[in-house]
């Protein structure tokens, strides 16, 4: 069995986006910025004031995203071809062209979001029925079942987190298929893949809350309300695109160490 090396995996990602940057960076711009830069602009926030009741807070999230959905889910759909274009050209051994890539992406894209949809029911499923059980048994239990189902919900999807690379590199068009591939690859590797991805959300995410203090505090000398704001989004947008152009470059070394390097390309060429 391979074992993952962490530390390979991070010098070979950000390898690959050093030396892509321009190329990664601008369908990161396009398929992560832009979406979310929509979502603060036209969708806003959800009318929550300091002091509002439980009820009313309640009330005005779901009027969010009563009217919001439609918004979140194009966003959410673009960032998946984003992730899948750009997969595709770390990996691919034929060398594709960015719109080669997002042309294969597309392709994908009903299979990856096929096979995450069956990851959300069966957790969905099963989980709700644990704690619903749980709770019958004794209401106290129902905490304790909630944090049950939420790691064994974090077990499957550190296990699934190739499928990604799998329906963008392999070419594999049949979600149960992709999930089980990555089931397969990522046996006996939980520990590390999970230390691994924690290590490196956790200094993406102190990197990006060191930067928008800054930030903001910058804002709040030069600029004001709804200008602060719109800056502000601007900015944590970019940071956090780059930061996802690496995971996907950690996700993309991952498979490769784990599944070799011959598995690139092979399942598909682009015309």
């Amino acid at each position: 069995m391979t074992r993952l090396d962490s530390n390979a995996a991070w010098k070979e990602a950000s390898g690959q986006v050093s030396t892509n940057r321009d190329v990664f960076l601008a369908l990161a711009g396009v398929f992560f910025v832009v979406p979310s830069l929509a979502l603060t602009v036209i969708g806003g926030e959800p009318t929550v004031v300091p002091g509002m009741q439980r009820e009313a807070m309640m009330a005005a999230i779901t009027a969010f995203y009563a009217d919001a959905w439609w918004l979140i889910l194009a966003s959410a759909v673009l960032q998946v071809v984003g992730v899948l274009a750009i997969l595709t050209l770390m990996r691919d051994r034929s060398h594709p062209t960015v719109g080669e890539a997002i042309r294969s992406a597309l392709k994908g894209l009903l299979p990856y979001l096929v096979a995450q949809l069956l990851f959300a029911l069966v957790v969905g499923m099963v989980g709700g029925i644990a704690i619903g059980l749980a709770a019958a048994v004794f209401p106290a239990l129902a905490a304790g079942g909630a944090v049950l189902v939420f790691i064994v919900a974090m077990f499957i999807g550190v296990r699934l987190i190739l499928v990604a690379p799998v329906i963008a590199v392999e070419g594999q068009r049949n979600p149960l298929v992709a999930l089980k591939r990555s089931w397969t690859l990522t046996k006996g590797q939980f520990w590390r893949i999970l230390g691994f991805l924690a290590l490196v959300m956790i200094l993406f995410l102190v990197v990006l809350g060191v930067v928008m203090l800054l930030v903001n505090v910058v804002l709040a000398i030069f600029a004001s309300g709804e200008t602060q704001r719109l800056l502000a989004a601007v900015v944590s947008s970019v940071l956090t695109a780059i930061a996802v152009t690496y995971v996907i470059g950690i996700i993309a070394a991952i498979h490769r160490q784990l599944a070799g390097p011959g598995t690139a390309g092979l399942t598909e060429t682009f015309a």
